[in-house]
């Protein structure tokens, strides 16, 4: 029994053309991955701006709610002449102002163009061209 006979495939011969076809075969298969892993980083970083824009929709409701508690307790300052509840009515209008701006910060943070990009697949992109070239250099 030949080799041809035990294997399914027939044996490759180490010419040119064989070599040529195992890149295009080689770069077909790479490409591919590539473009579903971009396809999964993209998914990420949109999931993740959803999450900002989350964040800077939080932050206007907290940050109308904080204008609310100050234009009170500037209403308190005017009617009343006790300082218990209009320093109490600041004091928990500049927490929330904090907590909106924290909030507002890291909503546009998550949506700057540089967290969206898909960096994990351009660096194995430019891994495997660096192979590549390597392997068959060495040739």
């Amino acid at each position: 029994m030949s080799d041809f006979d035990r294997t399914d495939t027939p044996p490759r011969s180490e010419g040119p053309a064989s070599l040529v076809s195992d890149v295009m075969r080689l770069s077909s298969d790479l490409v591919r991955k590539e473009i579903a892993l971009a396809k999964a980083e993209v998914s990420e970083n949109i999931s993740r701006a959803g999450h900002g824009i989350g964040f800077i929709a939080v932050a206007g409701v907290i940050a109308l709610v904080t204008l609310n508690v100050l234009v009170a307790a500037l209403v308190a300052a005017l009617a009343e002449t006790s300082l218990g509840p209009i320093w109490s009515a600041v004091i928990v209008g500049v927490v929330l102002a904090i907590l909106a701006f924290i909030l507002l910060k890291k909503g546009l943070n998550d949506l700057k163009l540089r967290s969206l990009m898909p960096t994990r697949t351009v660096d194995s992109v430019q891994r495997d061209a660096h192979a590549i070239k390597e392997a068959y250099h060495d040739k």
